[in-house]
């Protein structure tokens, strides 16, 4: 599976236990950075989704650890877009360490009116410019 979208970040003390290694439930916070950072490249990203009345929630999160993270690691979280229909959207994602795997893992995600928080589809201009980033084809 190609990535290709990446953002740093680096394994603050905060995000880490009494051992130095990175508290599990970070691995998702480093998702949503990667992810927000990913949208921010189309037309005002999560932004633009908000202002258009729709919110992107999410329903379900998966991560696999491979190795631990450290405090003060550099850490490089690759991200993709798999999967668009209709008002759900998938993303996965890698983490590395120098080029090392160390945690994999996916969200799922749906679209919904900001109001009633019923389903509403993936707004086109999204699943085109998704479209357009990554090689797997989208509907």
């Amino acid at each position: 599976m190609e990535f290709g979208f990446s953002t740093e970040v680096k394994v603050r003390f905060a995000e880490t236990d009494a051992q130095g290694i990175a508290h599990h439930a970070v691995y998702l916070v480093w998702f949503e950075v990667a992810r927000i950072e990913y949208l921010a490249r189309f037309r005002g990203g999560y932004r633009e989704l908000q202002a258009e009345g729709v919110e992107a929630l999410t329903l379900a999160a998966n991560v696999s650890f491979r190795t631990p993270a450290r405090f003060d690691d550099r850490l490089v979280i690759r991200a993709r877009c798999s999967e668009v229909r209709g008002a759900r959207f998938r993303f996965d994602y890698r983490v590395e360490r120098e080029g090392e795997l160390i945690a994999e893992g996916s969200t799922g995600h749906a679209c919904a009116d900001a109001l009633t928080l019923r389903p509403t589809r993936v707004p086109q201009w999204l699943v085109d410019e998704i479209a357009r980033a990554e090689p797997t084809p989208t509907e």
